[in-house]
């Protein structure tokens, strides 16, 4: 196992991130403060995420925290309270722009690698969309999710609004934000919220093993398709069909493309070089 290069020590212990052969592991480290998120964070989490997207020999990113407690509680408060921490809406400075391309919910979105949360603990606010952000979740029996973000006088203001409709219907994402209900684990799975619900010391064993089943697979022809489902959700279908057959082509000139008939043909298992 490998980790990344060093960063400053406020940012290298509060998130981490190693790999072990094609699968990258980025861990929220603050399991004191259930993994609040602080601004030093916000950085450090984007460039973990970007650091894998950027890893030739990476396929897959599993996305966890320290702890058993929390994934994510949402927001350093407690900092922000104090002032000690900036990332809320400072008071005497009115901003008339915002550049948001480089935080963890617009990069995390924006990955072409499949992303499995191990939700080894409860999410809430913005862990709750950090969460969202995945492809896949496995969620531990003893978590919940807190969509509570009207109890604290604020809205899902990293990916929820957007998430949620489209995950689990208008109707029932309504009324989960507008009520700011807390979630048990299997009230989650029951909506489609999570792939699976395991017991709470299994959480990251079976996240390792749907990534190690994912990276198995051609990862030029996964980060297509995901690439593809994302776009799906806002394009009609003519104009849809049409950007997946452009996909298509550049695959069928691949390495990976003539294993995988092999493979077929030959009756054994593929040995996808990325290529």
């Amino acid at each position: 196992m490998t980790s990344t290069a060093a960063r400053p020590a406020s940012e290298a212990t509060e998130v981490l991130h190693a790999t072990d052969g094609p699968i990258a592991t980025v861990t929220l480290n603050a399991p004191q403060r259930m993994n609040t998120i602080s601004r030093p964070m916000l950085e450090a989490l984007s460039m973990a995420l970007l650091d894998a997207q950027a890893d030739p020999e990476v396929r897959v990113i599993i996305l966890t925290a320290a702890g058993d407690r929390a994934f994510c509680a949402g927001l350093n408060l407690e900092a922000q309270r104090s002032g000690s921490d900036s990332i809320g809406t400072n008071r005497d400075v009115v901003r008339t722009t915002i550049d948001l391309r480089d935080t963890p919910p617009t990069v995390l979105h924006n990955l072409d690698k499949p992303v499995v949360c191990a939700l080894n603990g409860s999410a809430a606010g913005y862990g709750l969309d950090l969460a969202l952000g995945a492809d896949i979740r496995v969620m531990s029996s003893s978590a919940k999710l807190a969509a509570s973000y009207a109890k604290r006088a604020v809205l899902p203001e990293s990916g929820g609004t957007w998430y949620l409709p489209r995950l689990i219907g208008w109707s029932k994402a309504a009324e989960l934000v507008f009520t700011g209900r807390t979630l048990s684990a299997e009230d989650s799975l029951k909506l489609g919220l999570v792939s699976q619900v395991v017991p709470a010391g299994e959480v990251m064993g079976v996240a390792r093993a749907i990534a190690a089943e994912i990276a198995a697979n051609a990862p030029l022809a996964v980060q297509a398709a995901k690439r593809m489902m994302r776009m799906a959700w806002n394009e009609p279908f003519g104009e849809h069909v049409h950007h997946v057959f452009l996909q298509l082509l550049p695959l069928f000139g691949t390495q990976d493309f003539k294993e995988g008939i092999s493979a077929f043909m030959e009756k054994r298992s593929p040995d996808f070089k990325g290529r």
